[in-house]
Parts: structure tokens; sequence; C-alpha cells
């Protein structure tokens, strides 16, 4: 069970190792550590009632290597080794691609049952430090090392569009007819810019339906995509009830300064989001939050700051790519014509489309995206690279 403390005013205890924050990097960083380092005192602090909150991750078979995949198929709640496919006007294509999903709550229960007592729940943190994490109560944690995994740090440093999304999980009253994840659907109205329904079938008759925007402002109107989703649903023929509700907003980072967001002098580790360890051009984050939890597990404790600002400072140098091509989405396509830029990627070839998405495109990926016939007016992408935000 974690731990609450509902009493308890004075905390004196001494950790090797405090994890701020239980969400994807946070968690998996702590599963890591139980499981190759049980020896560390770890603690995981969480301001919710249970870590994880409420999302679903989803991932490609070739997203995380198979000698880390056991860390995150415990995990996995939904699995199709069948593929998922794309539709686009005029363009419908299947990859064979297996896709994976985990739920926030297979994420809790596998937190709950690794870590136990070395779960804090219900703590709102008011201040870090490297040494010391104060909760919003007072209460004070000793360590000899602290991780901020508390989500996105301080944005203005960057330059953004935004993914941002609302989705419902659908119990049909007969079977809805999906037999494989649709990871975008392009054929619906476009509208805030580049819009795509998402499908996820948990079974014959339970549907994730997420509805999904590439925006050029952070602005979510649930009401109006509720409404969206309804519609799509009635325009299918599902009959239906909803039985989960979720929704997020993530940075598709297209510009910025590193060391403003994360400066030289903050001597407090980093990871997952806070550390900008994401693919930039999608927001997706999984792939890099089990990447850095097995490399950091094998760190000293004693040069955390250090070491994980090195890791991310290389992390983003290695996002430049992915940025540029941010800016020409953002920049220079107009908003209800991005679908265009998605629709070529998917004619591509599926490795290429593979290394994509795990953030590990190679030099002829790279090449074969930006050439052929270009998805964006040549005069709008030149000025949009020539003239790139700061």
């Amino acid at each position: 069970m974690a731990r609450r403390f509902p009493y308890q005013r004075e905390m004196d205890m001494e950790h090797d190792l405090v994890i701020v924050g239980g969400g994807l990097a946070g968690g998996l960083i702590a599963l890591a550590f139980a499981a190759l380092r049980p020896e560390v005192r770890l603690l995981l602090v969480e301001a919710g009632e249970r870590p994880g909150g409420n999302h679903i991750w989803s991932f490609f078979d070739g997203d995380v290597a198979r000698e880390h995949r056991w860390l995150v198929d415990p995990l996995v709640a939904h699995r199709w080794p069948q593929g998922h496919e794309v539709r686009f006007p005029g363009h419908g294509r299947r990859l064979d691609t297996p896709y994976n999903s985990v739920t926030s709550v297979h994420f809790a229960v596998a937190l709950e049952r690794a870590l136990g007592d070395r779960l804090l729940t219900q703590a709102p943190v008011s201040g870090v430090t490297s040494r010391a994490v104060t909760l919003a109560d007072g209460r004070a944690i000793g360590a000899k090392a602290v991780i901020d995994a508390r989500g996105a740090g301080d944005l203005s440093a960057l330059r953004c569009g935004w993914q941002k999304f609302v989705g419902h999980a659908l119990r049909c009253e007969a079977p809805h007819g999906i037999d494989r994840p649709v990871i975008m659907d392009a054929t619906v109205e476009q509208i805030d810019g580049y819009r795509f329904v998402y499908l996820l079938p948990w079974d014959e008759r339970t549907l994730f339906v997420e509805d999904t925007y590439y925006s050029d402002t952070p602005d979510l109107d649930v009401a109006a995509i509720d409404a969206r989703i309804a519609a799509y649903a009635a325009g299918q023929g599902w009959r239906h009830e909803v039985v989960h509700r979720e929704e997020g907003v993530l940075p598709v980072v297209h510009g910025g300064d590193f060391d403003r967001y994360w400066p030289k002098d903050d001597p407090v580790a980093r990871a997952g989001v806070r550390a900008g360890l994401f693919q930039p051009m999608t927001g997706y984050s999984l792939p890099d939050a089990v990447r850095f939890a097995m490399w950091v597990v094998d760190q000293p404790l004693n040069d955390l700051p250090r070491a994980t600002r090195a890791y991310a400072k290389a992390h983003w140098r290695r996002g430049g790519y992915y940025r540029m091509l941010g800016r020409m989405l953002f920049g220079a396509a107009l908003p209800d014509r991005r679908w265009r830029i998605f629709e070529r990627f998917y004619r591509l070839d599926p490795a290429l489309i593979q290394r994509f998405y795990a953030g590990r495109s190679t030099l002829t990926d790279r090449l074969r995206i930006l050439c052929g016939k270009p998805p964006v007016p040549i005069r709008s992408a030149m000025r949009t690279l020539l003239n790139p935000p700061a």
C-alpha cells in the first residue's frame, strides 16, 4: 500500500533517492530501481491519489529495445499483434507493426505492487532541492539525490505547437467492427489545425475514441470535442455509453532555448517532459522514458544533476531535425492542409515510419522524408526554415 501519512507532521526519513512525480517518467525510473538496484532506499512522491494520473500511453513494438521490454511489458493492458492502420482522404493503409497500450490503472497497480510503502501519494510538493523535498503541508524529506519528474517545465523558453486531444471509451450495444488500432483517421472534417480520430478496440464492444488536433494554440474546448466524438460514433452506427474519459495537451516543440528551459545553475536532476525528453515532432514520450529509466539506473546518485542535464542536452541536439519538421508543419502549412504532410508520410517505407516514431531516424530516412513532391508550398517552407524561431 502507498503511504499517505495523514497525521504525521514531521518526517525524519532519509532516502538515497526521491523521485518527485509518479507519471510515466518517474514511475518507470522507480520500477527500474526497484528491480535492478533494490538496495537503494527509494521514495516515489505523487501529488494525486494514485500514480499515473488518467492516461493511455501507446507504443509500437520497435519503439522499445528488446532488452528493455521487461520493464514495460507488465504494464501493457492491450496488445494488437496484427498491426494497425491509417486513413486519409483517398488513401488508407494497413501496417504490420504490432501496437501496445499502457493504461494508468495498470501502471498504478504495477507501481503499488513493486514499491509498497516506498510510494507516497496525496503528497503535493512545494519545494525541491538537490537533497530535499518539501511537501505542501510543510513536511520535509531528506535525500542523497532527487529527480524532478513533475511534467513540463517553463514552456515559455520553447516555441511550441500543440497536440491536444479528448478521448472517450465507448461501450457499444453491438460489436463495433474495428479489428485493429486506427492510428489516424484523417477523413474527418479538418478543424483547428490537423485533426484526426484515433481508435483503439479494447474488445469487440469496447472502443477508445480520441479526437486529436495539431493546433497553434493549447486551448481545449472539451464540450465541443465531446460533441464531435458523439457525432463520429453516430456516423459509424455505434450505439453506446461512455465509460471513461480523458484529455491532454502535449507540446510539439519546433524551437526555443534549452539553456533557458533547463538553466545551467539549476542543481536538481530532471526526467521526462521536465527534462525535454520526448520526440519533438509528436510529443511522444514513452520510448524516451524507457531509455532514460534504463540509463539512469546505472548512474552514480551523487552525479545525477550533471549527468541528467548532459543527457537531456544531447537529446535536444539530436532533436534538431524533428524541430525543423515541426517548423514546417506549423509555419509553412495552412492549418486545414496539414493533413497532407501526414498522408504523404504514411506512403513511405514502414521501417522508416517506425524509426521516426521512436526518434531514431537515419540520415537516409531524413533525406527520404524531405525529398519528392513537397506537401507544403516551397516558398512558405523556405521562409520558415530561413527565419527559424528563437
